[in-house]
């Protein structure tokens, strides 16, 4: 049930596109053990010029920023699984793994609200976030 936004700063191809989005939700099943059905990702392509990036990147046009909102729980091990995973996925596309950067937002479940309306807290979510 996270929700993920990817921010690029270049235009992929749609097939590319998909391939970024598919990498980091692939790393969240993996890492999370999330249902591979529960997939909120956005991807946003900013003008380079609205996206400003570190001078020492060797492939400005290549940053990548990952922001993820998922409910509290998860181990430390489960985290640096779902990093590693995501740059390791977006690596093998193409982007070098020191331009992404990610950023894990943790919710509690009182303050989510899903399903019609209901926090996340009153509802049994078909997965464990204990992991």
């Amino acid at each position: 049930m996270p929700t993920v936004l990817i921010e690029v700063r270049r235009r992929y191809s749609q097939a590319e596109e998909i391939a970024i989005i598919d990498a980091v939700h692939g790393a969240l099943v993996t890492a999370f053990q999330t249902p591979a059905k529960d997939k909120n990702v956005r991807l946003v392509v900013h003008e380079p010029h609205r996206f400003a990036v570190p001078e020492h990147l060797a492939q400005p046009e290549c940053r990548t920023l990952v922001s993820i909102d998922c409910f509290a729980g998860r181990s430390l091990d489960a985290k640096r699984a779902l990093y590693a995973g995501i740059v390791e996925g977006l690596a093998a596309l193409g982007i070098p793994r020191d331009h992404v950067m990610i950023t894990l937002h943790e919710v509690d479940r009182d303050n989510w609200g899903i399903r019609g309306g209901q926090a996340a807290s009153d509802v049994d979510l078909g997965f464990n976030v204990r992991v």
